[in-house]
């Protein structure tokens, strides 16, 4: 008898590089222990998950003024950029990244404004499904 897949579950909400990092690094760590981890982007958290997004991701607000120093610091101590991160999390086979049909048609955003490592396009409904059925949950 095998033992079951532990699965974690993201609410992706935000674009920004402070809270991006951290989404990635669960991501990508999850994914290497081998556990199915399940990413739904939904509303600025979208900007990561177009094309060119994620190298354009800065802090938010007043903030955004630090992010030229704060990537020179990620970049400093060795931590991948966002763009390898997303390549991490690939290479493990246990992520899927999944885009939130509801906020592309408020944002008007089309499939093909979408990254390619984008594994569908969900409503609500089918994230919940996944979520629930998952061990770790959480909204970023």
């Amino acid at each position: 008898m095998s033992e079951k897949k532990r699965k974690m579950a993201f609410v992706v909400h935000s674009g920004s590089l402070d809270k991006l990092y951290p989404v990635f690094i669960l991501a990508s760590t999850g994914g290497a222990m081998d556990a199915e981890v399940s990413l739904f982007f939904t509303f600025w958290g979208m900007d990561a998950i177009k094309k060119g997004g994620l190298e354009k991701a800065k802090l938010p607000g007043i903030m955004s003024l630090g992010t030229g120093m704060m990537k020179g610091k990620i970049k400093d101590v060795g931590v991948p950029t966002l763009k390898e991160m997303l390549e991490m999390c690939r290479d493990t086979e246990n992520v899927k990244i999944y885009a939130c049909s509801t906020t592309m048609e408020i944002m008007g955003i089309s499939k093909d404004e979408l990254i390619p490592e984008v594994d569908e396009i969900v409503g609500a409904a089918t994230f919940l499904d996944i979520a629930m059925d998952a061990d770790v949950q959480m909204f970023i």
